[in-house]
């Protein structure tokens, strides 16, 4: 058996052959895109086509965190016909540590899906597999979490996952649908921090530069 990092074999796969755990690459941004869509789409959300704007954000988004090896990690399942048939991804988010988590890193699954044709293989479990073996092994993280469907919790329990002691929460923040507070023009200036950054006269006030250039994530 290979390491987390490089590819993985998994034996115990429902089928006639082991599933070959691997390690994405910049290459499989595409499939690591299609197989969130295939995702999203049997949670009942509205995906769109392949020209949809949120693929492209997505697309961009694997593309940067592939390369940190040592805080984001996403393990594929390779089908020798369909190509990329499964996934699941884990990133590392910084917390202020604590007595129990000096680290302040936990780690968070998302992105776990098997293409249809290739279900009830085992590829899902493989990968959740390999995934939490690199945040065991390879990362600080003192506690992993996820947000589960109901189709796949019996899997995570398998693993070891259970409720929190405290109630998770949530608060999603409407705003206007073509709502973009960091759009900026040719000059490098929203709107917003021209209004406040300008007097009468035309120069910098000064008003509002402790968050020039921040942003939040979304």
């Amino acid at each position: 058996m290979t390491t987390a990092s490089t590819g993985r074999t998994d034996s115990r796969a429902p089928h006639d052959h082991p599933v070959c755990v691997r390690r994405a690459t910049p290459a499989d941004v595409a499939a690591l895109v299609r197989l969130r869509a295939l995702m999203l789409a049997s949670m009942g959300k509205e995906v769109g086509d392949d020209r949809a704007p949120w693929r492209a954000d997505a697309a961009r988004w694997f593309a940067g965190r592939i390369p940190r090896a040592d805080e984001f990690g996403a393990f594929v399942v390779e089908d020798p016909e369909l190509g990329v048939v499964a996934c699941a991804v884990g990133t590392c988010d910084g917390r202020a540590p604590s007595p129990a988590d000096p680290s302040g890193l936990r780690g968070h699954v998302s992105n776990v899906c098997t293409d249809p044709r290739r279900r009830r293989r085992g590829h899902a479990r493989a990968c959740v597999d390999a995934l939490l073996t690199w945040f065991r092994e390879e990362t600080r993280v003192a506690t992993v979490g996820l947000h589960a469907t109901g189709e796949g919790v019996g899997l995570y329990e398998a693993f070891g996952f259970a409720p929190p002691a405290n109630p998770v929460l949530q608060l999603r923040m409407d705003r206007p649908p073509r709502f973009q507070p960091y759009e900026r023009s040719l000059h490098g200036s929203s709107s917003a921090e021209r209004a406040l950054s300008a007097t009468p006269d035309g120069t910098p006030s000064g008003v509002g530069d402790a968050g020039a250039g921040e942003g939040l994530s979304a």
